[in-house]
């Protein structure tokens, strides 16, 4: 879904920024704050099942973040099936009211049953979606490209559909435009591409095809100087959008040259 204006609409939330960032594998809870804010990003998703056990690199997390500006996006990292995505789902709605989101009724659907290729089960995925919905919450499902399960996600009423560029952390980039194209052409809600982006012109790509935001992680965490390229980031999605809006020259099989024809001086 594409709005006239720089507003990105998620259920019955409005956002500035249409840059998510993850919170994992930052070499500490300082660095991560000020991507942060470096990234000027509203919404962050944190892994309710990593927090809860206090897992290493989490463990203060929810101190460090200013939640009364920054909305909390919980994820179902680490679930493997519908019946514990659903589980933790409800678990990190508990875990943003902890944060005084009392409204918060966001959740980011991740339902990975095997961990070397980290691909997001389509099955259980819809399962966990349908019950989630029903129970009230904002569903934000991490899914393959497959153009007909996003329909399927938006028809039962999810607030957008996460397509991945590519595998997780892999910075591999859009792999599969030609479908994530589709699901745009085909959606009434937000996209947001989410994994394998590994570089800001990455991010502006998926902006100009059309997206409505993307999520980063890793291709900031893992950056060498990390704050410096949450701002990189920052620019390269506002240039995205702004580039989408403005409306790109199409390409042409011949050239077409840049000044007039006509009026050229005569050699006679």
């Amino acid at each position: 879904m594409q709005s006239s204006n720089q507003i990105l609409k998620i259920g019955n939330k409005e956002f500035k920024s249409r840059l998510l960032i993850g919170t994992g594998k930052y070499s500490s809870l300082e660095v991560m704050k000020d991507s942060l804010i470096n990234a000027k990003c509203e919404i962050v998703t944190v892994a309710v099942r990593r927090i809860k056990q206090s897992e290493n690199g989490h463990k203060g997390l929810m101190e460090s973040i200013d939640w009364k500006n920054i909305w909390m996006l919980p994820n179902t990292a680490g679930c493997t099936n519908a019946e514990e995505a659903i589980r933790i789902a409800r678990l990190g709605r508990e875990l943003a009211k902890l944060a005084g989101q009392e409204d918060n009724n966001f959740v980011k659907l991740e339902v990975i049953p095997h961990k070397k290729y980290l691909l997001p089960d389509p099955i259980d995925t819809l399962k966990a979606a349908e019950q989630l919905v029903k129970e009230g919450f904002t569903v934000l499902p991490y899914i393959n490209s497959d153009p007909l399960i996003a329909k399927k996600l938006e028809e039962i009423g999810c607030a957008t559909v996460m397509p991945l560029g590519s595998p997780i952390g892999s910075a591999q980039g859009i792999k599969n435009a030609a479908n994530i194209a589709m699901i745009i052409e085909e959606a009434r809600i937000p996209i947001i591409i989410d994994a394998g982006i590994g570089v800001p012109s990455e991010a502006a790509q998926a902006l100009e095809m059309g997206a409505d935001g993307v999520l980063i992680n890793s291709a900031i965490a893992l950056a060498k100087q990390p704050i410096l390229m949450a701002q990189a980031f920052c620019k390269a999605t506002e240039a995205g959008r702004d580039a989408y809006l403005s409306g790109r020259l199409q390409e042409t099989l011949l050239a077409n040259p840049s000044s007039p024809s006509d009026g050229l001086i005569s050699n006679n």
